[in-house]
């Protein structure tokens, strides 16, 4: 049995199909690579597509309670890329409702026009090695959600030049 290589890709059924698009390829700096009134393909590297919207006429926005998605997540390649991303946006006043250091990731949960949410993280530990290791140390299981924090603070010490071992330690 082989596992998969890699996520393909997330496809939403949405009653926005243009707000949906604009919104996705914005946030992630991507591309439409394929578009008309029922469908649209979005990537943001080499893969076709890694995002896709059918229009199917819901107009109706997920409630907390119902089944189904609770959230995409994205990772970026380094902090210094996660805090760029939410600068940009944050510019335009597209901002996170949430941000956690959840021990393993440091997130930052928006919402898309369609109200789901959209995680953007880092991996904060470098090799899977140290991930395990957090897990048996019993601190995972001790805070499972994580530690919130002020995203404009991260940025103010990743300026200043805080280790990244100190930025994505839990306090």
């Amino acid at each position: 049995m082989a596992s998969p290589d890699k996520l393909a890709h997330i496809v939403f059924k949405t009653g926005q199909l243009t707000q949906m698009t604009e919104w996705y390829t914005h946030v992630l700096e991507g591309s439409v690579t394929f578009g008309n009134d029922f469908l649209a393909f979005i990537t943001y590297d080499e893969e076709h597509h890694r995002v896709a919207f059918i229009a199917s006429g819901a107009t109706d926005k997920p409630e907390p309670h119902h089944s189904g998605l609770h959230h995409v997540a994205f990772t970026y390649a380094t902090l210094g890329d996660l805090i760029g991303t939410y600068r940009r946006l944050a510019a335009e006043d597209v901002r996170p409702f949430w941000c956690i250091n959840h021990g393993p990731t440091t997130s930052m949960y928006f919402e898309d026009p369609d109200g789901n949410h959209v995680e953007l993280q880092i991996d904060n530990f470098a090799t899977e090695a140290e991930l395990d290791d957090f897990f048996r140390s019993g601190a995972f299981e001790a805070n499972p959600i994580g530690t919130e924090f002020d995203p404009d603070e991260l940025g103010r010490r990743f300026d200043n030049g805080v280790p990244f071992a100190e930025l994505v330690k839990q306090s």
